[in-house]
Formats: C-alpha cells, sequence, structure tokens
C-alpha cells in the first residue's frame, strides 16, 4: 500500500492539540466570559469561532430561527436547548451571540451567508444580547450596575436591554423580589427590540432559591417571571429566548435540582420548539474541524478510504454495513478518525453519566492525537486498536468514567510493557504490527462501557477486526493475537463469538481445566443421553442409542440402532469404517449367535469429520456442568455475578452440543442387497444423507420413506412381482407367513414398516383376481378355502397361502362347471368333492357386505368409557380392512322435568354449532 499516506502526513492537527497545552475549560464555551470579552480567542473572536464551528443541522435551523424572528418575518419565539452533558447546548447560544451581535459582516463569518440567504434576513439588524447565565449570577449577590443596584433575574434582564432607562421599567418589581406581570415584560420588549435573550444554565440557579423571598426573589416567584417571559415574547415578533436545561437528573445536582429542572421544563413545555440535537454523522465534522486544519487534500481521503473499504468487501467477516456505499462515504467525513471509534465514542461511551458527548469527545481525541503525534505513529486511520493507552494520561481520563478496577487490568494485561498483551507481541509473528495490543486496546474501547445487564455483552469478532486492521495487513494475524489472548487473559470473557472486558476475573480458565479431566466414557454417556431425548420416530418399535449387539432383539420390529460415537462414518471413503465396522457386526450377530432378522435393522451414524467437534463441545459442557453443581454446593466460591454467567455458559453449551450431536449424527447406513434373476449380491450399507433443517426424528422418516427404506403402504403388485420372482417356480403357492419371514431376514427383499403392512397388502389382493389368491391350506391337489378377487379379509396366519392367480382360477372354474344334483324331494344341491367334510364353507359362499349395529348409552357419565369399549371391541375390527368404509352416528336425545334454563340452551346452541352438528334443536314439553 505505497502509494497511500498516513493521517499524519494529510491531516495536521491544530497548534495547541500539537503542543497539548490545551484545557478542558478550552472546550467548554463560557457566555459570561464572552459577554466580559475574557474567553480565549477562538470564542471571543467570531470569525475564528465559525472558523471551527461546524454548523450542524441543528444548528443552521436554529439560526435560521433566529434571523426570521429578529427581522419579524416569523420563527418560534421560546427554544429549549436540552441535550445530554457536553451536547453543544452552550456552543450553540455563543454561535446565536455572535450572529446576533454582528460585531462583523456576515461575509467573514464562516458559513452564516447561506443561512441568512434562506431565512430572508440579508438586512439583519444588529439585536440586544441578554445573558443570564445561572451559574455567574449569585442568588444572593447584589450586582452593582453602574448606578443602579440589581438583585433578580428581571432586574438582570431589564439593565442588560437597555441599562438604567430600561431598569426603571422594572425597578419597583426588582427591589421587591417579586415577578413583574406579563404587560410591563411586553412594554419592555417591545420598546428595546429587538433582542435574543439567551438563558444559561438556569436549574443551577433557580435550584439555590427557597420559598422565602429573598433578595433574589421566592422560588415561586422566578418560576413566575419565566412563565411571563416566555409569554411576553410571543406577542413580541422581534424576540426570542433561548433557554438551555440539562438533560439528566445527574445534570440538575441533587433534589433541588431535579425539583427545579421538572418545574422549569413544565414552564417552557408550554411555549418552547425543541432544538434538533447534534447526530452521529455531524459529530464527525465537529471534531475535525476543532481538532484539524482545513488543508486536507481530499484525493488522499478517498484514496485511503477506498482502500479500507476494499478490505471489507473482500471479506464476509466484518459487518455488513462496511459493504455498503455509504460506510465509504461515512470514513472520508470522519477522516482521518476511522468512524468504528467514534461509534464507540458516542454509543457506548457517552451512555455513561459524566461522559460529556461533544466536549469529552474532544477532550480525549486531542490527547490522543498528540501523543500519537509524538510517538511517530503513521496508521492510515486512527482506529479504536491506536487508542495509546499506555499513556497516563489518556488512561486515566478514560477509567475517569468507569468503576474501579480498570487500572490494574489496562497495565497487567492490555496496554504498557509490563501487559501481558505487549509480552504476546514480543513472542509471536503478530507483534510486528502490535496486533495484541491493537486488539487489546479495541477490546477495552468496544466493552469497558457496558454492564453486566446489557443483553448481548460484548463485541462480535467482525465489529473488533474493524477497529485494528489496516490495509495490507493480514486479517489472519489479528484472529491468531485474540485466541492467544483468549487463552492469556483474566479478564476477557469470550461467550459464542462475542468478546468482553470485565473487572471480575473469569471463569473460563476455570472451565478450561475441569474439561481436560472429562473423560471419554462422560462424553458417551452425555451424547447418548441426548440422542435417547431428542429421537423418537414412530416407526420404529426400539430404538438402541448405543447398545451393544447382544442386547438388540432379533424379531420381527423394525428397529433403529444409534451407534457409539466412536463408531463414526467417513463419507469421503468407500472403504470399511468405524462406522459400517460396527454396523455390520450388528448384521451378523446377537451375543454368540448368528442374527436372523437382518432386514429389520437400520442404523444411524456420526460423521467422522464432525465427531471431533461433537465431543469438544460436549466436553464444554460438561466442565461448565462441573462449575455450576460446585458452586452450587458450595465446593466452588462465586459471586452471584458469576454464578449467573457459569450459568448462563452452562445453558448455551448445553444447547451447542445438542445441536452439535444432531449435526454430527447426520448419516444413516440402510443395509441393502442387490439381486436380480435370482442371483443375490453382497451385503452392504446404503448412506442417507440427514439435513438438518428439519426436525431430527421427522427427518430419518422422511429420508427412508423417500428412498423406499421403509414401506408404509405396498400395493399388492409389489407383492406379486416378488413372489413370482423368488416363490412361484417349483409350485403356485406359498406359505404368507414364511415370505412375511423373509422378508424379516433378507436386505434383497422389501423392508416393510411392520407386519399390518403386509396384512393390508393381502387384503387389497383380494379385491381383485390379477395379483395372487388366498386360500387356508392344500390338500389333496386342491386349495383349501381359495379367494380370489372377492375381497375377502385375510388374516395372517400360519394356514394362509399366497396362490398364483392362474392356478386358483384354474380350480375356481372347474368347480364352477360341476352339475348340481336333484334329489328325490325335487332340491337341487352343489355337489361336494370327495374328501371334504360338513364343516367346509362352500367355495364362493356369499360373504355379508353390511354390518348395522345400534348402541344406547343410559347413564352419561359412563358414556365415554362405553363407547371407547364399543369403538375398541367392535368399531376397531370393522375397520381392519382399508376397503371397509366405516360411518358412525351419534343420536343424543335429553329430557329435563324442569327445562333447560336459558344459559344451558345458549351454551348447547353454540357449541352445536362450533361443532356442525347435522341437527340439533329444543322442543317445548308440549311437544313431547
Amino acid at each position: 500500500m505505497t502509494t497511500l499516506k498516513p493521517w499524519r502526513e494529510v491531516a495536521i492537527p491544530h497548534d495547541d492539540v500539537l503542543r497539548g497545552t490545551f484545557q478542558q475549560a478550552e472546550f467548554a464555551a463560557d457566555l459570561s466570559a464572552v459577554q466580559q470579552n475574557k474567553a480565549s480567542e477562538e470564542y471571543q473572536d467570531a470569525r475564528k469561532f465559525f472558523e471551527r464551528t461546524f454548523i450542524t443541522e441543528g444548528m443552521r435551523l436554529l439560526l435560521e430561527n433566529v434571523v426570521k424572528r429578529l427581522t419579524g418575518k416569523g420563527g418560534d419565539p421560546v427554544i429549549q436547548l436540552q441535550t445530554s452533558f457536553g451536547g453543544g447546548k452552550t456552543h450553540t447560544m455563543l454561535a446565536v451571540y455572535h450572529l446576533a451581535s454582528r460585531s462583523f459582516p456576515a461575509s467573514e463569518l464562516r458559513g452564516v451567508e447561506p443561512i441568512l440567504d434562506n431565512a430572508g434576513g440579508s438586512d439583519l439588524p444588529q439585536a440586544r444580547v441578554v445573558i443570564l447565565d445561572g451559574t455567574a449570577l449569585g442568588p444572593n449577590e447584589v450586582r452593582q450596575r453602574g448606578e443602579v443596584e440589581v438583585h433578580t433575574l428581571w432586574g438582570e434582564l431589564a439593565w442588560q436591554l437597555g441599562g438604567s432607562e430600561a431598569y426603571d421599567l422594572l425597578k419597583a418589581s426588582d427591589e421587591a423580589g417579586t415577578s413583574p406581570g406579563k404587560e410591563v415584560l411586553v412594554k419592555l420588549l417591545q420598546q428595546f427590540s429587538p433582542a435574543v435573550i439567551l438563558v444559561d444554565e438556569l436549574v443551577a440557579y433557580v435550584r439555590q432559591l427557597s420559598h422565602e423571598n429573598s433578595g433574589a426573589g421566592s422560588y415561586d416567584s422566578n418560576l413566575s417571571f419565566i412563565q411571563a417571559l416566555t409569554e411576553a415574547v410571543k406577542q413580541v415578533p422581534t424576540c426570542c429566548v433561548l433557554a438551555s436545561l440539562p438533560e439528566s437528573e445527574l445534570e440538575a445536582g441533587g433534589e433541588r435540582g431535579q425539583r427545579a429542572l421538572e418545574a422549569l421544563s413544565n414552564v417552557f413545555g408550554r411555549v418552547q420548539a425543541l432544538w434538533k440535537p447534534v447526530s452521529s454523522e455531524e459529530a464527525f465534522e465537529i471534531v475535525r474541524r476543532r481538532l484539524f486544519k482545513n488543508d486536507i487534500d481530499e484525493t488522499v481521503v478517498k484514496a485511503t478510504c477506498n482502500a479500507f473499504y476494499e478490505v471489507y468487501a473482500a471479506d464476509p467477516s466484518y459487518p455488513n454495513e462496511t459493504r455498503e456505499a455509504q460506510y465509504r462515504e461515512r470514513m472520508e467525513r470522519a477522516y482521518p478518525v476511522h468512524p468504528e471509534l467514534f461509534d464507540r465514542l458516542y454509543q457506548d461511551w457517552s451512555s455513561l453519566e459524566k461522559f460529556q458527548r461533544t466536549r469529552g469527545v474532544l477532550k480525549l481525541m486531542a490527547k490522543v492525537i498528540h501523543r500519537l503525534w509524538q510517538d511517530g505513529i503513521s496508521d492510515y486511520l486512527i482506529t479504536p486498536g491506536s487508542l495509546p493507552l499506555y499513556d497516563t494520561e489518556i488512561r486515566t481520563e478514560l477509567i475517569n468514567y468507569l468503576p474501579n478496577g480498570w487500572e490494574q487490568i489496562i497495565e497487567s494485561e492490555l496496554d504498557g510493557e509490563r501487559s501481558e498483551a505487549f509480552t504476546l507481541d514480543g513472542s509471536n509473528h503478530f507483534g510486528a504490527i502490535q496486533a495484541a495490543r491493537r486488539v487489546a486496546r479495541a477490546l477495552f474501547l468496544d466493552t469497558a462501557p457496558s454492564v453486566s445487564s446489557k443483553a448481548n455483552r460484548g463485541v462480535e469478532k467482525g465489529t473488533l477486526l474493524l477497529g485494528v486492521v489496516q490495509p495490507g495487513q493480514q486479517t489472519g494475524w489479528f484472529n491468531d493475537a485474540l485466541t492467544q489472548l483468549n487463552d492469556r487473559l483474566h479478564f476477557l470473557n469470550h461467550a459464542g463469538d462475542r468478546y468482553y472486558l470485565d473487572t471480575r476475573a473469569n471463569l473460563r480458565r476455570t472451565m478450561e481445566d475441569r474439561r481436560k479431566s472429562v473423560s471419554a466414557d462422560d462424553v458417551s454417556a452425555y451424547i447418548r443421553a441426548s440422542l435417547q431425548r431428542q429421537i423418537n420416530v414412530t416407526m420404529f418399535v426400539g430404538i438402541h442409542v448405543f447398545t451393544s449387539h447382544h442386547d438388540v432383539p432379533d424379531d420381527a420390529s423394525l428397529r433403529l440402532v444409534v451407534l457409539p460415537d466412536k463408531a463414526s462414518y467417513f463419507a469421503e471413503s468407500s472403504d470399511s469404517d468405524a462406522g459400517r465396522t460396527a454396523a455390520s457386526a450388528y448384521l451378523k450377530h446377537r451375543g454368540e449367535q448368528p442374527r436372523l432378522n437382518a432386514n429389520r435393522l437400520i442404523f444411524m451414524a456420526a460423521d467422522q469429520d464432525a465427531a471431533g467437534n461433537m465431543r469438544n463441545q460436549v466436553k464444554t459442557a460438561l466442565a461448565w456442568k462441573s462449575v455450576v453443581s460446585d458452586a452450587n454446593e458450595a465446593r466452588l466460591n462465586l459471586d452471584q455475578f458469576q454464578l449467573k454467567l457459569a450459568r448462563q455458559s452452562l445453558e448455551g453449551s448445553d444447547e451447542a452440543a445438542r445441536h452439535t450431536i444432531l449435526d454430527a449424527y447426520r448419516w444413516l447406513l440402510v443395509p441393502v442387497q442387490s439381486a436380480s434373476a435370482g442371483n443375490v449380491g453382497k451385503l452392504d450399507l446404503e448412506p442417507r444423507q440427514l439435513s438438518s433443517s428439519q426436525s431430527t426424528s421427522a427427518e430419518i422418516e422422511r429420508v427412508l420413506k423417500e428412498h423406499e427404506d421403509v414401506i408404509t403402504r405396498w400395493a399388492p403388485i409389489h407383492l406379486s412381482n416378488i413372489l413370482k420372482t423368488w416363490y412361484w417356480k417349483d409350485k403356485a403357492h406359498v406359505s404368507a407367513k414364511s415370505v412375511w419371514e423373509d422378508f424379516c431376514k433378507y436386505p434383497y427383499l422389501p423392508r416393510l414398516s411392520n407386519i399390518s403392512v403386509f396384512e393390508q397388502t393381502l387384503s387389497q389382493a383380494t379385491l381383485t383376481n390379477e395379483a395372487f389368491g388366498i386360500a387356508y391350506g392344500y390338500q389333496d391337489g386342491r386349495f383349501v378355502d381359495p379367494h380370489l378377487g372377492d375381497g375377502y379379509n385375510a388374516a395372517l396366519d400360519g394356514s394362509v397361502l399366497l396362490v398364483e392367480p392362474s392356478a386358483l382360477t384354474k380350480q375356481l372354474s372347474k368347480d364352477a362347471s360341476t352339475s348340481p344334483i336333484v334329489t328325490d324331494g325335487g332340491e337341487a344341491h352343489p355337489s361336494t368333492p370327495e374328501g371334504d367334510d360338513d364343516e367346509t364353507p362352500p367355495t364362493g359362499a356369499k360373504r355379508p357386505r353390511r354390518f348395522i349395529g345400534r348402541v344406547q348409552f343410559e347413564n352419561s357419565a359412563s358414556a365415554p368409557i362405553k363407547f371407547k369399549e364399543v369403538y375398541d371391541e367392535v368399531i376397531s375390527q370393522l375397520s381392519k380392512d382399508v376397503s371397509t368404509r366405516v360411518t358412525i352416528s351419534i343420536d343424543i336425545e335429553a329430557h329435563s322435568q324442569a327445562g333447560f334454563d336459558e344459559g344451558t340452551q345458549r351454551a348447547v346452541r353454540e357449541n352445536s354449532k362450533t361443532l356442525e352438528l347435522l341437527e340439533s334443536d329444543f322442543e317445548d314439553a308440549s311437544s313431547i
């Protein structure tokens, strides 16, 4: 980045900043000092004042309002300036003072001419300016003004407006300490206008007054005067009042000050127009104008800011807003200070009660720039990482706003030759750019003002990097520095992707020590318990988590076997891995015996690449569990904040462990076996990857159904094809039970979810004569009780045969062609095949196709129990065949001797409508 220039070669500080001769008072505008011609030149001289003043949007609107008011062209008569401490109220009043005083032509005041043009006040007259400064005027002081003694605020107002002539109008009120009436004030203002009345630090004056009438008037009479003044100014079109009130109770000063602030706010609130405070973007310009000279090469500024912008655009780890064009514009306006430094000062540090929003930033930045200039720091922009905390004066300035304890933390860990960060820079590759110290400084600036109750305490890594990286530097160096600081610092806390400093030593070191002692067995037990809670797939009769093959039953039930974390699956290799090896052992054996029903097992395994992260996260959760447990049992001494933090860390690590476990267990291993033309291939395990976008249980079921690894509904034609391929070769029938048993054993056959699917397939097959027929035995060359296409509801038992349709059709056709025999009585009877006994039902006998039942419950209390019995014993039997349509109707009839009251009728009618009853009505007793 040789084409870029350091900020010190582009933006030259003002001489007082370079010399370090500034004092805090120089940043505090003083109205009375200017009025008495005792202020420093930059405040006293209107030309130099506007030279160093950035006219904010709020100041511009206010100055335009004053111009309109003084020229009689409208404008608000009363404006209250209420912002935070050090927010620029008095500075704005000084701008009004210099504008109204007209000590210099507008053409010599930078930025003023456009204001006059916009307000139509190019002929702005010289106005009388009154300054009522509550800190300069003592309530118990009698002020000698020429030959006149002034006692009150209203006496001071009159004297400043027109000397003894004006004072005579209010002399009686001033001497008596009673508020003048509105009409007298209107007369005074009309006679001596145009006028601007600047009221500053009024709370500081009023809070000293008692309710008794002293020389300066009573508390109540002063409030009455302010109210009368605001009302009077409204009636004089060439007068206006600007009053500053503190924003916070701290600035108001004690209970009396707070009462005075509330009372004055109520008075001004009736007529005031609020002043728009300084925005963060305008604050950039205020600091830049006050601390740096104006001759800055904008070409270099744009090149520098564009270089930073390109760094952010190329790396997604930085905050999203840094990749927007507006952020580049922010950098240009803030140059040579990085916007991140301003943001932290104005957003975080300004939230501290004692930190002055504009004045405090100016004071701090003047010291920072002076020290960086002295030390020859050649950064392209001044960032949070540039902050020289090693400077005693700067460090003291900052920790003055913070609780006790930060001094030692900065010296021992963050900055200076005795700090841990300094040591790290001296022993690592990133020390050439002071990466550890820069990260530590940014951490301090970003997080020291935060409070423990803040919802998301700390700073994300991307924001932290934003405050330290300069173009041409490797981000990885700062990442390395942060990692080592996180391992070494006792006061740096880390939660997720957020980091923060605290005056309390962190618990992480305790947790890390305990983490090292967590055993592999403890990790496996945690993972097992988590999976047992989270996996519940209804298609499996049994879910066996980390269960040995000895204890997994060998039966016809479908079972999911979750393999131990060490038996992980490696997707990148087709060779045998721990997961495949473990699953194969289950398929071959149950204990010492060979396993028969291999087609009833499906396996779930952790991904080998994710298993390490899973175990690490579980170790962290177990370590935090140990910390919290010992704290609860008083074996570890923690204060309430630390205990809360430990519990939050336990909760967060538990949640993270749960997610990483599910993320790791992303593979199903399904036993498969290829087969064609009756030839069977080698048993293998087919991997199925689970998506993490859904619940794991639902995803397992979806994947197995989608790949037809488990079949929950099966058409008879598929079973027919299986029978043709594997069973109807030597004979035209096979035992249905043996087919089901084969389905449980051999992975080359379909894997049905349960025996009910098989039975439903048999029942559906009886509705057609194309798939297969059903018989209950084969004796003497004939099928016993044959059924084909007659809708017979077959139940699976040992005698059921699945018969090739043509073989069954042949027998049924032969039976149908047998001639009837006529007896002596003239009745015809079908012939009975020789050898059949009388109990055998006639072939093709017509079966009933409809069932009608009716039940009545006399006792309404027992009706639910009785209905359940009817459902379980009757309706469920009728519903076993999926082709059966069952319709259930409920008749409700109730008789009341006393008659149903209105409430009962209304409730029943509304509920009947909601439940969509086909018929519901009440009848009159006479109709029963």
